[in-house]
């Protein structure tokens, strides 16, 4: 195989290689409810519903920290954005699925275009900088609506409804929806990573002046990005809002969008599907070592840490040193 061959041919296998293991985590996701059942024990569905949700976004995240060298520190904002417009629309009488999810990502696809346009205008520490400073802007408004418990949060009365039907009442049905959406957000982000756009967006990630020498521009396609990964963050918001029954500004706090970086680097920066074996491993861990002991993130530190020292590339990397995965060029 000649060496143009070879190259063009690369980045197919690596989205092969991103669908397979992708397939491997959805059917060992829809197993767990049965599994669930066998051992009588409902709270697995429930925190399976928790790690659904946060795959969402951890994917998300990676759209633009993978492919587009866009590390935002405030993205949990769009996180909250989504649980609050499940309680504020549910206040209005509105509980419709599909409205609250077309809700959550209007406002966020307005908030990232906005500050987006401002945070792409600068660079490295900068935009990382910039990018917490508006998540804590949204974080201390939404403290400042006191109709909705301020700092306190709110209580959901129910769960959305979707076309009237309470299919999200029982945790399977919650659980299954929420893998429906993370199944069809992931076909879309695999769409958008291996089409033009996405090429492109690979392409400024890795030499901006010589894509904008060529004809494209850098600012416009990582708005692009930026916003869409904005507005499916939101739609993972509204899906952890109906897990919880519980909406808090904590949801968008600082320390939540480290989380999400810390899920993408764990499963695998630039993967799609890394990140979201880094959203079960995260919250699995959490778990596990907050049943052990209430220095649980001393643990989590040192995991983390050995991770990156001996693994950079994550769960992914410890996959293509054991040659179960194939390594992206």
């Amino acid at each position: 195989m000649s060496d143009a061959t070879a190259t063009l041919t690369a980045p197919r296998r690596a989205l092969t290689g991103r669908l397979k293991a992708a397939l491997v985590l959805f059917v060992l996701f829809a197993l767990m409810p049965p599994l669930a059942a066998a051992l009588n024990d409902p709270f697995y569905v429930l925190i399976g519903t928790r790690i659904l949700a946060f795959a969402i976004a951890a994917m998300a995240l990676d759209l633009i920290l993978g492919y587009g060298a866009m590390v935002s520190f405030g993205h949990a904002a769009y996180l909250g954005f989504g649980t609050y417009a499940v309680a504020i629309l549910a206040s209005w009488g509105v509980n419709d699925l599909m409205l609250q999810i077309l809700a959550a990502i209007a406002i966020s696809a307005i908030f990232a275009l906005v500050t987006g346009a401002i945070s792409l205008r600068t660079k490295g520490v900068y935009f990382i900088m910039i990018t917490l400073a508006f998540g804590q802007m949204a974080f201390f408004f939404f403290i400042s609506l006191s109709a909705y418990g301020g700092d306190d949060g709110v209580a959901l009365m129910q769960r959305s409804t979707v076309l009237g039907m309470d299919l999200l009442k029982s945790d399977f049905g919650l659980y299954y929806t929420t893998l429906a959406i993370l199944v069809a957000l992931f076909v879309l982000c695999h769409r958008i990573v291996g089409s033009r756009f996405g090429r492109v967006l690979t392409g400024i990630r890795e030499n901006p002046t010589r894509m904008e020498a060529i004809g494209y521009s850098p600012f416009r396609y990582q708005l692009t990005a930026f916003v869409i990964s904005g507005c499916i963050t939101a739609v993972a918001g509204v899906m952890l809002a109906n897990q919880a029954q519980f909406v808090s500004p904590a949801f968008m706090s600082w320390h939540r969008s480290g989380e999400l970086i810390v899920m993408v680097v764990l499963g695998g920066v630039g993967t799609l599907a890394g990140p979201i074996a880094g959203a079960v491993a995260a919250l699995l861990l959490e778990e596990w070592l907050g049943a052990l002991s209430e220095h649980w993130k001393l643990f989590f530190g040192v995991f983390l840490v050995l991770m990156v020292l001996f693994s950079p590339r994550g769960i992914t990397g410890l996959l293509e040193k054991a040659g179960i995965a194939r390594r992206q060029e």
